[in-house]
């Protein structure tokens, strides 16, 4: 179980605060305007920005002042982060062992998660004889082998098409669902938090809101969801 108590978050004139629990093993989307506020929360959660106010925990683990590397969060940024001169085997060793001398049995824990995601014939390729859902994969993979609890998805696959997404997000919500593992998804497309996400936090007027069921907010959304949204919506 995830706790935002009291928080407050502060970028030079910029302030937003939180103050809600998420339950563990759900999935939930974070949708709100542009600039908004949406991968800053998730900065303060995964660690990379510290609260003004306010406490984060992880059930009774207050996570507050805790390095990043020491949280129980895995993370898949936008640009996936992979190294063009490692192999895709090596980049999701990375998500084990920053120095990548890992053991046979972490070897093997790549591997598995490599075929766990399709690319199990393409461990020798580089970043850049992949497709874009090939790279998507392989952060994804590195993320699997991390086996955290909490996992953060800040846009992850915003720079694919359509039908590449939805097989992304289809795939994100089998590995959740296996794993129990809880989701946090950064998304500026509301179809995404319809397609794998049963609560939506809505970010917007420099708050996070409580988590809502999804489709209840986005078939009756708040005038500020609204005006983001659009008419056609």
């Amino acid at each position: 179980m995830l706790t935002l108590d009291a928080l407050t978050l502060t970028q030079d004139s910029f302030h937003l605060t939180a103050d809600f629990t998420i339950k563990s093993g759900t999935r939930t989307a974070v949708i709100g305007p542009s600039g908004a506020g949406k991968s800053t929360l998730l900065a303060a959660i995964s660690g990379f920005l510290s609260p003004t106010r306010g406490s984060i925990r992880w059930y009774d683990t207050d996570l507050t002042r805790t390095a990043p590397g020491e949280r129980p969060i895995a993370m898949l940024f936008q640009d996936n982060n992979l190294f063009p001169h490692l192999t895709v085997a090596q980049n999701v060793g990375l998500g084990l062992r920053p120095n990548l001398r890992l053991n046979s049995e972490e070897q093997s824990t790549v591997t598995a998660a490599l075929a766990r995601v399709g690319l199990d014939s393409m461990q020798s390729r580089k970043p850049a004889q992949l497709s874009g859902g090939q790279q998507s994969r392989v952060a994804l993979a590195r993320v699997l082998v991390q086996s955290r609890p909490l996992i953060l998805l800040d846009e992850p696959f915003a720079a694919l098409g359509p039908a590449l997404k939805s097989e992304m997000l289809d795939l994100v919500s089998e590995l959740q669902t296996e794993t129990s593992a809880t989701l946090l998804m950064v998304s500026h497309d509301p179809s995404d938090a319809r397609r794998i996400a049963g609560q939506t936090v809505l970010v917007a007027d420099r708050v996070a809101h409580a988590p809502q069921e999804t489709s209840a907010l986005l078939d009756d959304p708040p005038a500020a969801l609204k005006s983001y949204l659009g008419e056609s919506f």
